[in-house]
This record gives C-alpha cells, structure tokens and sequence, in this order.
C-alpha cells in the first residue's frame, strides 16, 4: 500500500506541478510566492482522491481535462493554507516543515499570492473546454460543484464561522458546520469532481458526496487531536495553535480518546457505503483507512 500510494501520489503532484505558472515578468514576485506555497510537501490528497475516483468508475487514466481540475483544486486547497497562516487568521509561521509564505515574502504577497492561486485554480479549471474530446457538459457541471465548494456555501463559509467563534463555546452542531463546509467541503469536491468526469450518474455523484463528507470530518478531526498529541518535528507545523487561538476543537470538546473513536468509525463508515455502491477498490479503501492512522 504505502509504496502504490508513494507512487500515486508522486504522479498527482507531477501533475499539479505541470500547471504551475513560469516565474516572468513584473509580477514574477507574486509568481514565485504562488509556486514556493503550491511546492510546500504535502499529502496531495484531493487530487489523488480526483483521480482515484475517476478511475473507480471510469478504469482509465491519465485524462487531461481531469488534470486540469486535480491542479484546479490544490491551487484552491494551497490560496486557503496560504490565507489560514497570515497574522489576522491563524498567524503560524511554518506550514508542512518550512516557513509560511507571508514569512518568507511578507504579508502583502501572502494575501497577493493567495488572491492569485485563486483566480488561476479558475483559470486552469477553465482550460480544460480546450482539451481534445472534452464534454463541455461534464465540465460545467465539476466547474458549478468546484466553485461552490471552495465559496461561502462550502469552504470559505466554515471559516467564517470558525473565525466569528474563535474562543467562544460551540455547541456540536456549530462544530460539525465548520468542520463539514471548512474541511470536508474540498474532499467532497475532490471526489464528486472525480466522478462528474467520469461519468457518474446524480444518484452516484450524491453517494460519493456522502462518502467524503465522513472522510472530511474524520480527516478534521484527527488534525486536532494531532495538534493536541503531536510535535512541531513530526506534524511539519507548530503543535498548540487551536489553544493559541482558543479555538473549541472536537478534540477539546469530547476528548482526545473519545475523537480517535469517532475518526475511525467515520472513516469504516465511508469504506462501507463504497462496498455499498459495489466499487470495491482496494487501494482506495486502505487509503481512506489510513487517515485513522496518520501522523503528520
């Protein structure tokens, strides 16, 4: 498993990488700022679980409008790491081992590149209606789900609400529309994506849906009980920052034992509802599984 998803993975962000944009021109500083943050290590997590999900109900890859979203979407995913990590939100100083981008191009780049990434994740999505045989049809319908999943009804809604409450007391409903619409919202639109592309009818594009909102949640909820139990060396960010910023975590809320329970239960839930729609893929299931098992 561990070297299928090395290899998979290094293909994702191959990828991603392929879209970057060349560092040229006036603007070359924000450029530069834009591909250090997209290049900081990490999982490649949405555009593994886009291609995987393609793959499961398609069985063939590479497709290129499928690459255009897969970067699409990490370029999403990296402007809001990017936004989350500035003095007014989170104010860290490392992000995944190295030091964030404000710190490494100051504050005004860090929210000029965030801007940036977000426009060109749209840009590149676009692209995709250029492709050879590409389904203009397929492609508005992934362009409608990748937008409102990163806008004020998916992402940037969680972290409004996540923001407005910092150092109140949540109640569980209030926690699980944060972490459904601030994390879960991206994977959701990660896998949906996936299936859109490959042809999926509603009702299976809904299940999927389903199937990724658990994993979202599971996936939120093992980070704060990894900025709770984990080092700064290890997680490749400082550990401490929810109590930093008083934060209420489900972690905090129900303790570090009891959220262990609740992420792998969630995470057995969503392989099960795959077994479910009968597409058993092995690798996908030991992916989604792993995620209880995570350390950084």
């Amino acid at each position: 498993m561990q070297k299928e998803f090395k290899e998979k993975q290094q293909l994702a962000q191959e990828i991603v990488y392929s879209f970057l944009p060349q560092e040229e021109g006036l603007q070359k500083s924000c450029l530069m700022a834009m591909n250090y943050s997209v290049k900081a290590p990490g999982k490649r997590l949405r555009p593994l679980l886009m291609m995987e999900t393609y793959r499961m109900f398609h069985g063939e890859f590479p497709n290129k409008v499928l690459e255009h979203f897969m970067a699409a979407l990490e370029f999403i995913h990296t402007y809001s790491l990017v936004h989350d990590d500035l003095p007014a939100m989170d104010n860290d100083e490392y992000r995944r081992g190295r030091k964030t981008t404000h710190i490494v191009y100051g504050h005004a780049m860090g929210i000029l590149a965030g801007d940036a990434l977000l426009n060109y994740a749209y840009e590149t999505a676009i692209g995709s209606l250029f492709e050879p045989l590409a389904d203009a049809e397929r492609i508005g319908m992934a362009m409608k789900v990748l937008s409102e999943k990163a806008g004020i009804f998916g992402m940037v809604g969680g972290q409004v609400v996540d923001v407005e409450n910092e150092g109140n007391p949540l109640s569980m409903e209030q926690l699980d529309f944060i972490y459904r619409l601030k994390t879960s919202a991206l994977l959701e639109c990660a896998m949906m994506i996936g299936a859109i592309l490959a042809g999926a009818t509603k009702k299976q594009v809904d299940e999927i849906e389903a199937i990724a909102r658990n994993i979202g949640i599971a996936f939120q909820i093992q980070d704060d009980i990894l900025d709770i139990t984990s080092t700064t060396e290890v997680l490749g960010k400082p550990v401490g920052s929810d109590e930093k910023n008083q934060k209420m975590t489900y972690a905090v809320l129900k303790g570090v034992e009891q959220s262990a329970k609740d992420v792998e239960k969630l995470s057995r839930q969503a392989v099960e509802k795959l077994h479910e729609m009968k597409l058993e893929d092995e690798f996908v299931s030991e992916l989604l599984l792993s995620l209880i098992h995570r350390k950084k």
